[in-house]
């Protein structure tokens, strides 16, 4: 009998996909099968051809792009000189997650399994397309689709003799175990992050651990937001960047939600454990230290801030003792109870912690050993570079509006990593924060005779900042800005270092500030009423137009 073993593959850039793929491997352990769930960048493309049976979980990003972590995947699934039926023992299906709001709605979902097919492979199903703007969500499409894929699984790949699919009702054993070491044993101190040794460019998996150097406050006291310009020291770090890169910052929880949590779960923060894997061959975390605090797990990785999943609920239900709690967990966790859902979690932004406090019989009885298939990790934020090196080397600067809002819950809601960042305060000794960076989307003219039109309102001025120092820098003239904000007086970032620039003619710069009279003025205004000079610009200078905000 053919080997009953399924690989699922995920392009995940928020965590959906990758919590689709999870519960599609849950449902194929139901079944008996051997399955790995894996992003597209961790497995050996060249191995797909070993592969009798695959699932992709794509979403799109952006103007139709590839998720970050399937990026490789992808170069190399469009080499010119794959041979046509190389994929030929291959059955597969394409499951994509979108937004139909987006011109290029799932459009990588639909490449891939158009690329796939031409590959020789083998598709069970109709790709699937997951639509964020459905009532439902992409649940919608999902559900169904998935029934209608164990079908097929199952007639290829029936049920052993003597064994049924585990009942939804039966908890599956969890991802790893917690074993707790002697409180007496030796230790290092892990929850310090250490510098880490030169090495390659630091990434994901090695950020490095930059020193904050000033966080200043960079809107009047008396303004409803607060932004803060933000220094870095990144010296010895070997991190280079140009305009319009984009650094990525893992944030933390605050001490005080890391407290709840874990006097909620009846945690002991100092205490250390090692991760074992329930099956082997299953890979640890990459991110946590071996062996680890309790502390350090919640605080660093746990994203307990982050609005709970349907997935969340389903596993909190099979813990649940109490019938009223269970009844609702239940309701949470079912097709039908979606628009439910929405209204307790989305709508109103609540975070994990707080539906563990709505909970509180069921989140007593949660064993520590199920905190990691419960609760996703912390992903990293990703923020425009507001400097440039030749502006001012070895540093990096960035521009956070704080994140802050109220909805119906009594509590307003703190975006994690902007209200964390806002917290550090560099005069209080070593404060550091672990970052990468990446290639941005933006690219500037090489040649210094286009001149280049950047609209900026708010905090998308960042990215022309570290153009505009950069070109600077280069001797390049050329430089023309619309920025926008509330007020002059409250809220124009960079004022001085603009008016500096325009006093020597290396900058073009018009403001709309739409509160300082009767009539509101934005940048499309000051565009309007220069659109001589843009049109110049555009048509005989071959301008070159961003926009970021």
């Amino acid at each position: 009998m053919a080997e009953r073993r399924l690989l699922v593959l995920f392009g995940s850039q928020t965590g959906t996909a990758q919590d689709t793929a999870e519960r599609i491997g849950r449902e194929a352990k139901r079944r008996h099968l051997r399955c790995r769930v894996e992003a597209l960048d961790s497995c050996d493309v060249a191995n797909l051809i070993h592969e009798p049976l695959v699932v992709f979980v794509c979403a799109t990003t952006g103007q139709g792009d590839p998720p970050d972590n399937m990026k490789m995947f992808w170069r190399f699934l469009f080499r010119k000189n794959l041979p046509a039926g190389s994929l030929c023992q291959l059955d597969y299906a394409v499951l994509g997650l979108g937004d139909s709001s987006y011109p290029k709605f799932n459009f990588v979902a639909k490449k891939l399994h158009k690329r796939l097919l031409q590959l020789g492979g083998n598709p069970l199903l109709p790709v699937a397309l997951g639509d964020d703007q459905h009532d439902l969500g992409p649940d919608a499409v999902v559900d169904p689709w998935l029934v209608a894929l164990w079908d097929k699984i199952l007639a290829l790949y029936p049920l052993p003799p003597g064994l049924e699919i585990i009942s939804p009702n039966v908890r599956l054993p969890p991802k790893y175990t917690l074993r707790y070491l002697p409180e007496d044993s030796p230790h290092p101190d892990s929850d310090l992050l250490q510098p880490p040794a030169p090495r390659a460019a630091p990434c994901e998996l090695h950020p490095f651990a930059a020193r904050v150097l000033s966080n200043q406050r960079v809107t009047a006291q008396s303004h409803f937001q607060d932004v803060r310009l933000i220094e870095f020291d990144i010296a010895g770090s070997g991190i280079t960047f140009s305009a319009g890169d984009v650094v990525m910052i893992q944030p933390q929880n605050c001490p005080e939600d890391v407290q709840q949590f874990c006097q909620l779960l009846r945690l002991e923060p100092h205490r250390r454990f090692v991760l074992e894997p329930t099956e082997p061959g299953t890979p640890l975390p990459p991110l946590l230290p071996q062996p680890c605090t309790v502390h350090y797990l919640v605080t660093h990785y746990l994203d307990i801030s982050c609005v709970p999943r349907r997935s969340f609920f389903e596993l909190l239900t099979s813990f649940s003792t109490n019938e009223l709690e269970r009844e609702k967990l239940q309701e949470f966790s079912s097709a039908q109870g979606q628009e439910e859902l929405y209204s307790y979690c989305n709508r109103p932004r609540r975070t994990t912690l707080e539906a563990l406090w709505d909970f509180p019989h069921t989140t007593c009885a949660l064993p520590a050993d199920y905190l990691l298939d419960l609760i996703p990790r912390i992903r990293p934020r990703a923020f425009s570079i507001a400097s440039s090196l030749l502006a001012r080397p070895e540093r990096m600067q960035i521009l956070v509006a704080v994140v802050r809002y109220k909805t119906r819950l009594s509590k307003p809601r703190r975006g994690l990593c902007s209200t964390w960042l806002a917290s550090l305060n560099p005069e209080q000794g070593d404060v550091r924060v672990p970052l990468w960076v990446k290639k941005g989307g933006m690219k500037f003219p090489a040649d210094p005779a286009t001149p280049v039109i950047m609209i900026g309102p708010g905090t998308g001025v960042a990215p022309f900042r570290a153009a505009i120092q950069e070109r600077v820098a280069l001797g390049r003239r050329g430089n023309c800005l619309f920025f926008g904000c509330r007020y002059k007086s409250k809220d124009f970032y960079c004022q001085t270092e603009w008016e500096e620039l325009v006093t020597k003619g290396l900058l073009t710069l018009f403001t709309a500030f739409s509160r300082d009279q009767e009539e509101k003025v934005y940048v499309q205004h000051r565009i309007r009423e220069n659109g001589r000079l843009v049109w110049e610009l555009l048509s005989s200078g071959n301008a070159h137009v961003y926009l970021a905000g």
